[in-house]
């Protein structure tokens, strides 16, 4: 609705009341990434596949655990040693010193720092992103030789969704797909800005208890927990944790083998896709008939959850079963104690291994859930205790024998509780950083809707002018009184663009430009005059349309290279802390300049356009019109241009223009 040139374009009406079902994955879950429309950009794809290849010769690369990365010291040794350092838990891959002599002899460059070197630099971050923090079969699946995204949440497929910054464009250069060209961001919002304009909001979700400070703090919405319509009659078992992934994946396919004896259906969740189709191969050397559900078979979703509370029944899903999904048993199966859920991995959220529980003791029916773990588990490896590992080492146990214990199962929970809090700190910054980006869009909007609705822009457009020689003149003229410092030349030649004439400024007007304020009057004056000429010209009808149409291109055209702009800056803002600044002060202080000159530029190219507009006649029109279509029905033709010799063209005689219609049907229709 803040695209579009007319107002009946418009789609929405005020917004009100929002009511959002499965509320936490809209609002918690989604919120880490903005809302973008975007447009399709003109770079080159090139220098991803170059980039891609760089990075795939580099083979020396260090994982940093948790206290690595703490560790000066030892971050350092890594450093020297190779090319890379992936960080696991910061979700970050950069170059070493001997990385980016690497790079700088592949690439032949004296300094890959150097500014002019930015976009390689940036493609190489986005190639190692791509080669060593994203997965394929956990965050993306190819299909149709297309990359597309995997919701780490719900597992399903988000088809039309790309990763921005040109990472969904490295990752398709490492699976060898075609390379799309980058796309240009035309509009941005986050969901927690775009929910809060609503006046009221409220949701449902049967989990929202773990993230009720959340909701109070960033959307000021109060959760209230609602019973059950019929006693929850499902047991919980404790987890069992397993020192390795192995020994868990033999437990869990054991306890599927003697659930599946007696005809309880079971249902497993797996994490990601290839975790699924890991535990289907097990299954399959057992002899047990299953079927998997994860993104790659999710056109069969609705079919598969049917069956999955038959007897019998074994059903290996990734987290899409996990939400909203009511699995119906068939009769006879409460006898056998209901729907079995097992989990092969605490998600790094503790939402989503409620809503997997919450698939078995569904309205009073009987039901049966357990967690298995391993030490080797990204999350246990990444977020949990080291004094756990040590105690689970210090009791000798074998690979195959299972450790419960409440200090394990507290241990866990405090995982994922840090996880939690790290995820939501991740979601204030964005807040935090797109406030400042949000005032400036409603200010941007707010305008660009009187625009919009407004009929006569005649009054905004002086008033833009006025500014547009008023910043001019400041410019130009340093002291307020007429002086030797006064850079006339400079004004005449600025200014020519609206007065078409290389002295605006006359010799004889120097004796009343006595100071700032009468040289901007005189100039105004002048400008208001050619203005009036061109109104007498085109007529004020069709002028304030041309106005109306002209402010709103530029005001779009300005605002998406804005927001490029401010997206560029925001990436290296962190930086300042180095110098002992606050990373979002600088950001508040850099982007409100960069505002100004917005709204100045925005001014500046309208009044530029307006005061240099071609208006055609009728005739011309028709002629550039009918050059045109000719050009795009063989644009592999060159055109020549026409000469004109002279000759009379006859009223029976072909067009010049070259439509193939008699000329007093076409080009001398109207023509007296």
């Amino acid at each position: 609705d803040n695209m579009v040139v007319y107002k009946q374009d418009m789609v929405q009406r005020g917004l009100h009341y929002a009511i959002i079902d499965e509320i936490d994955s809209i609002l918690i879950d989604e919120a880490r990434t903005p809302l973008i429309i975007s447009g399709s950009g003109n770079k080159s794809t090139k220098l991803y596949n170059v980039a891609d290849g760089f990075v795939k010769t580099l083979s020396n690369g260090k994982i940093l655990n948790e206290n690595d990365a703490l560790n000066p010291i030892v971050r350092s040794d890594i450093e020297e040693e190779g090319d890379f350092i992936v960080d696991e838990k910061a979700k970050a891959v950069s170059l070493t010193q001997e990385g980016i002599a690497k790079a700088e002899k592949y690439f032949v460059l004296e300094n890959l720092s150097d500014p002019e070197n930015m976009q390689i630099l940036h493609h190489i971050n986005n190639a190692l992103k791509a080669n060593y923090n994203m997965s394929r079969d956990k965050d993306y699946v190819v299909s149709d030789n297309e990359i597309i995204i995997v919701d780490e949440f719900t597992g399903r497929l988000m088809p039309g969704r790309r990763y921005s910054d040109g990472l969904h464009q490295s990752i398709e250069a490492k699976e060898n797909v075609k390379v799309n060209r980058e796309s240009k961001t035309l509009a941005t919002i986050t969901f927690q800005n775009f929910f809060n304009k609503y006046t009221k909001k409220s949701g449902m979700t049967g989990t929202a208890l773990t993230e009720e400070g959340e909701f109070r703090a960033i959307y000021a919405m109060d959760v209230i927990s609602v019973p059950t319509n019929r006693p929850l009659i499902r047991t919980d078992l404790p987890d069992l944790v397993y020192k390795n992934e192995s020994a868990k994946f033999r437990a869990v396919v054991d306890d599927i083998v003697e659930s599946n004896k007696t005809g309880q259906p079971v249902l497993v969740g797996t994490v990601t896709i290839d975790k699924s189709e890991q535990l289907s191969h097990m299954l399959k050397a057992k002899g047990i008939s299953h079927t998997v559900l994860n993104a790659k078979y999710h056109e069969q979703e609705a079919e598969i959850v049917a069956k999955a509370g038959k007897r019998d029944s074994v059903t290996i899903a990734t987290n899409m079963a996990g939400r909203g999904t009511d699995i119906i048993l068939e009769d006879g199966v409460s006898e056998l104690g209901g729907l079995k859920v097992i989990g092969t991995e605490r998600h790094e959220s503790r939402r989503i291994d409620n809503q997997l529980r919450g698939r078995s003791g569904r309205q009073g029916d009987p039901g049966v859930s357990r967690f298995y773990i391993s030490l080797e588990d990204d999350l246990m490896r990444l977020f949990g205790s080291d004094r756990i590992i040590k105690v689970v080492d210090a009791m000798g146990l074998e690979d195959d024998d299972p450790i419960e214990h409440s200090m394990l199962t507290k241990a866990i929970e405090n995982a994922q509780k840090k996880v939690e809090a790290n995820n939501f700190a991740v979601r204030k910054h964005l807040l935090d950083f797109d406030q400042v980006m949000n005032e400036q869009r409603e200010i941007i909007y707010k305008e660009r809707m009187k625009v919009l609705l407004g009929e006569n822009l005649k009054d905004e457009i002086l008033e833009m002018l006025k500014s547009m020689l008023e910043y001019t003149v400041n410019i130009y003229c340093l002291t307020d009184k007429y002086s030797d410092t006064w850079d006339i030349k400079g004004i005449n030649d600025n200014l020519n663009v609206i007065y078409h004439s290389q002295a605006v400024v006359q010799d004889e007007d120097m004796q009343d430009m006595l100071t700032k304020d009468s040289l901007l009057n005189i100039l105004y004056e002048k400008a208001v005059e050619v203005y009036a000429i061109r109104e007498a010209e085109i007529t004020s009808d069709r002028l304030r349309e041309i106005e109306r149409s002209i402010l709103l291109r530029v005001i779009d055209s300005k605002w998406t290279d804005h927001i490029d702009d401010i997206d560029q800056m925001r990436q290296g803002i962190n930086l300042r802390a180095y110098a002992q600044k606050d990373p979002l002060l600088e950001y508040k202080f850099i982007s409100f300049g960069m505002f100004e000159e917005l709204t100045r530029n925005i001014q500046h190219e309208t009044v530029k356009i307006l005061f240099n507009l071609t208006i055609l006649t009728e005739a011309e029109r028709r002629t550039s019109v009918m050059g045109d279509a000719a050009s795009a029905l063989d644009p592999g033709v060159k055109r020549q241009p026409k000469v004109n010799s002279g000759d009379k063209v006859g009223r029976n005689d072909p067009c010049p223009c070259g439509s193939g219609k008699k000329y007093k049907n076409c080009c001398g229709k109207n023509l007296s």
